[in-house]
Order: C-alpha cells, then structure tokens, then sequence
C-alpha cells in the first residue's frame, strides 16, 4: 500500500471525530499532535509501517466498522439503537492512539544486490514511556486529556484485540474479557473492524 496523504487523513480524522460533538474533544486532537500521532506507523515492520500509516489504519478500522455496523442493523435491527454512530466512530478511530509515542526511527545496515553494505531507515518500538498496556493505555490517554468516554467505549477501546490482549494466567483477566462482550455488542464490532482492516484493506498485494 502507498504512504498516504497525511494531511487530508489528518482532516479527515478530525472532521468525524468533531462531528461525534463530544466535549473536549479538541483536546485530545492537541494532544495526539503533541505525540506525533498523525505521523506515526501503525507497525514497525507489518501493517502500515510508514509515516501516516497510524491514522490512516485508524480511518481504515473506522470505515470497516461503519459497514459492518450497516450490515448487523440490516439483520437486526435493534443494533442500531446499541452501536451508536459517535460511539463508533469515537472506538474506531482512537483505539490505537496508545501507539502515539512508541515509535522511533533507527538506521540500519543491509546487503544490497550487489553484496555491499548500505543504510536505510527503520522503526523501533519501545514502551518505556508510559508501560500500562495496549488498550488499557489508550483509554488512560484519553481521559487524561479531558475526554468522557462511554462505558461501551472503554470496553471496545480497552479489549480492541480480542484474546490477544488476555493475560493467559488471569482468570479475572478473562472474566473481564467475557463479561465486556456481553454488555455492549461495540466490543465485538471494533474487534472485528481492527482486524479486517489490517488482515485486508492493509494487506500487502505481494502476500495474497
């Protein structure tokens, strides 16, 4: 996949999260300024590990979400009234900011085709700024700039991936996990978004 643009993903990315018109909002934006998170990959050497490659994984996971949210409500109905537009939107788009600040760029050194040793530029990753967790971290961030997230938003944020993010040794780990799915179908949908958006609206063409 190209390198985006990051300035209209960054507009854009701001337009849907102003439209939810959730209070302070224009904090958290300032916020993920200050951290680089419209610069930042979403990976270091998997799905979108370019500059930009964060936000336009967001986008790409908020997008996913709205269809597969358009699809349950075409089968029942009800959906609509427990996965509101704001809460997804709110879930899709910043379930990652977590990765705001752990990325740096490193140079490396490599073989070229010809057997000489050249440098090229890579992405190393370090959690040492702020080591609380994945999901667990984003909802910190969140709040801490000012934002009140929904219940259903903190447990979508909170287990965005899945039983990947389960400590295999915590029952209660696994109780929380179970007992999120079963208050608000969010979980389920942003779970779901994340992973589609990266294992096929980001995946390499050179793999399938």
């Amino acid at each position: 996949m190209e390198n985006p643009n990051v300035t209209e993903n960054r507009q854009r990315f701001i337009d849907i999260l102003t439209s939810t018109g959730r209070e302070n909002m224009d904090y958290v934006i300032e916020d993920l300024d200050a951290l680089g998170f419209f610069e930042a990959p979403a990976s270091v050497k998997n799905h979108n590990n370019y500059p930009g490659g964060l936000v336009q994984h967001s986008l790409n996971v908020y997008d996913m979400a709205m269809s597969l949210r358009q699809a349950a409500i075409s089968l029942r109905p009800d959906m609509e009234q427990l996965l509101p537009e704001g809460s997804v939107a709110i879930a899709a788009l910043l379930h990652d900011v977590c990765k705001a600040d752990i990325y740096r760029k490193v140079q490396k050194a490599r073989k070229n085709e010809v057997g000489q040793y050249e440098k090229f530029d890579e992405y190393s990753v370090s959690y040492e700024n702020f080591p609380v967790g994945h999901g667990e971290k984003s909802v910190i961030m969140l709040l801490r700039s000012g934002l009140d997230l929904e219940d259903e938003e903190i447990f979508a944020i909170r287990w965005h991936m899945g039983a990947w993010s389960l400590n295999p040794n915590s029952v209660e780990d696994e109780r929380s996990y179970r007992d999120a799915h079963k208050r608000t179908p969010l979980v389920s949908l942003i779970q779901s978004a994340d992973s589609l958006a990266a294992q096929i609206l980001e995946r390499d063409v050179a793999t399938v």
